[in-house]
């Protein structure tokens, strides 16, 4: 008789080892012809997009596939859990199908002697709640990515499968994209046939109150900013607002010499309904912002990066993308080693544009940069313990979203951290040919090529960046960058070799203070006490062996009342401010579930908000660096 465990094991066993490999992608035509893909986007109000794919098929064994890997997202978030009710027939019959056991994302079906074309037929459920997923649909808006609806025959590279898409869309509404229109009548369009990967690059963003900008009204290039919101009234925008988007575009043709689009379309979402987003294309980006984002404007703190972010990326990470990011399709695994390039080097561009164009005046560039400089000279002290390079594996270790101790455990820190190495390295280079040349000669020289190509996905390893810092100017540039990613040397030099310093205030920043207005009572004291509170009192993150940290404080308590005190950000500010003037701790009554406890934080430094100050007789290389070319 065979033991119970052994035979449960080799039952659950036997699918596997009978499990046949998906296809591999070959660099080949899908020969069967073009599949139309038509996708009903009427249904908001119940959220459904109801979608149907006419593939022309030969007979035998064939593998569809749902996008699991997905460009921009650098890791495998395919909302494969959204699709339902798929049915596939052949010349009006059902043909059956079963998904792979060993990768969930594929769907193996036997194509009939006789059938030239199959239907398939299903809903992707878009999230009705965050708790679900990002929300893609309200009553006034969606956001289509092709991805996210489409199943497509494995085989083939995603370049070598054509797409014709027809999308039905509410009455009334309008609709964005880089995609060619080929027709248009009522709420339907049918847009040019393009390659998968052009099309899965070519998202949309349409809604009931629509407005669109010109940003390059003299330009041989179309370049537009399509914008959505919840209401009409937040489309509403100050002219001298719309032609700082216009220098944006400008500056980033004089920083990359090239453009590697045919258009270019900004859409942007301006809405507390549907989820924020900002996510890269070749020939647009997705972007979402506040619904004031115009109406609130103030030209003294600026504007948001996320859209100067999200078009560096047309040339860096879509024209130019690491080796081991580049996939054949969307089944094969990436591996996101080089990111401090794709989206490191993109955060300072990004921010740098944003300041060259007025988007964000250099004051407040200085004060954003402080808080950077700050985080990472004082509140990161997990980089004790794991290298910036090692936060590359992120995206891949866990969807993006709070962690209970984010400053130890870090979390994709090649954003923000690479950022402060970039700019080391454009002072350094500034420094060695004395102003001669700088960041700038490197991204027109590595991304800039070729004016006008924009299909070509043209790849690079770390030799490569080495090899082209080089040719700006020689270092050891190989060991600059090492010995940054991998923890050994500081990350933020740079801010003081470019002649600032950071200094700490008892009052924030005119930035700050507008972050803190937008923040919806959040509290943050992080630079002091070592944690921020929401306008509840729950603590949000306590700095690991910060202040509060060290007395007791966690992560996911609730602050019920300081020095006796019910909790208020005043109140903390008073007492914060009174323990600087005396010797007696600073005492906090918090809830932690149902048991309440005395903590007492012996801290005495005083209120402190980080801001630069010139270090008089050195050299300010920044102001040329954040001003316009």
């Amino acid at each position: 008789m065979i033991p119970k465990t052994i035979l449960l094991v080799a039952l659950c066993s036997a699918p596997l080892l009978a499990h046949a490999a998906v296809p591999a992608p070959r660099d080949e035509a899908y020969a069967p012809g073009t599949i139309v893909l038509e996708v009903d986007a009427s249904d908001v109000a119940r959220r459904i997009m109801r979608v149907r794919q006419t593939i022309p098929v030969r007979p035998g064994p064939l593998t569809l596939l749902y996008p699991q890997w997905l460009p921009g997202n650098h890791a495998p978030r395919g909302p494969i859990d959204k699709i339902a009710g798929l049915r596939i027939s052949g010349n009006g019959r059902p043909i059956a199908w079963t998904r792979d056991p060993g990768d969930v994302y594929a769907f193996r079906l036997e194509v009939p002697q006789g059938v030239a074309s199959i239907v398939a037929e299903y809903q992707y459920l878009t999230p009705s709640d965050t708790s679900q997923g990002r929300v893609v649909m309200t009553t006034d808006m969606l956001n289509l990515q092709f991805n996210a609806v489409v199943l497509y025959p494995a085989g083939h590279y995603a370049s070598r499968i054509d797409y014709d898409a027809k999308v039905r869309y509410p009455s009334g509404w309008t609709a964005a994209t880089a995609l060619g229109v080929e027709s248009s009548e009522g709420g339907r369009i049918d847009y040019e046939t393009v390659p998968l990967d052009i099309l899965v690059d070519s998202p949309v963003f349409a809604g009931r109150h629509f407005r669109q900008f010109d940003l390059a009204p003299d330009g041989e290039v179309p370049v537009r900013l399509n914008v959505v919101a919840d209401a009409a009234k937040q489309l509403e925008a100050k002219d001298a607002h719309v032609e700082q988007h216009r220098v944006l575009v400008e500056q980033a043709q004089k920083l990359f010499g090239a453009r590697h689009y045919d258009r270019y379309d900004f859409l942007l979402a301006l809405t507390k309904r549907m989820s924020r987003i900002g996510l890269e294309h070749q020939r647009s980006s997705e972007n979402g912002q506040d619904t004031d984002y115009f109406t609130g404007w103030d030209e003294k703190t600026g504007t948001s990066a996320l859209l100067a972010h999200e078009m560096v990326h047309s040339w860096n990470g879509k024209y130019r993308r690491p080796a081991d990011l580049w996939t054949p399709n969307y089944n094969v695994p990436m591996r996101d080693s080089l990111l401090w390039v794709y989206e490191g080097q993109t955060q300072y561009w990004g921010n740098v544009l944003n300041a060259r164009s007025g988007l964000r005046p250099p004051p407040a560039a200085r004060d954003a940069l402080a808080m950077v400089v700050a985080n990472y000279a004082d509140n990161r002290p997990g980089l004790a313990w794991r290298s910036m390079q090692d936060t590359t594996n992120d995206p891949i270790i866990t969807p993006r979203g709070g962690k209970p101790y984010r400053n130890w455990q870090l979390s994709e820190d090649y954003y923000s951290g690479a950022e402060l190495m970039w700019l080391e390295a454009d002072v350094l280079i500034r420094k060695l040919t004395r102003n001669r040349k700088s960041l700038d000669d490197f991204a027109r020289a590595f991304f800039g090529q070729d004016d006008g190509q924009w299909r070509v996905q043209d790849t690079y390893a770390f030799e490569d960046v080495v090899a082209a810092l080089d040719d700006v100017v020689e270092h050891d540039w190989a060991g600059f960058l090492r010995a940054r990613l991998d923890g050994e040397a500081p990350i933020t030099a740079g801010l003081e070799a470019a002649g600032w310093r950071l200094v700490y205030k008892d009052e924030p920043s005119a930035l700050a203070k507008a972050y803190a207005k937008k923040s919806e009572g959040r509290a943050d004291f992080t630079y002091s006490l070592g944690l921020w509170a929401d306008k509840g009192g729950e603590v949000g993150e306590v700095v690991w062996d910060g202040p509060a940290f060290d007395a007791g404080v966690g992560t996911g308590m609730r602050i019920v009342a300081v020095n006796d005190i019910a909790w208020s950000q005043e109140a903390m500010e008073d007492a914060i401010k009174a323990a600087k003037a005396g010797d007696a701790p600073i005492r906090l009554l918090v809830r932690e579930f149902d048991r309440f406890r005395s903590i007492d934080v012996d801290y005495h430094g005083g209120l402190r908000f980080p801001h630069l100050e010139r270090i008089e007789s050195t050299t300010d290389y920044l102001t040329p660096i954040l001003s316009a070319k």
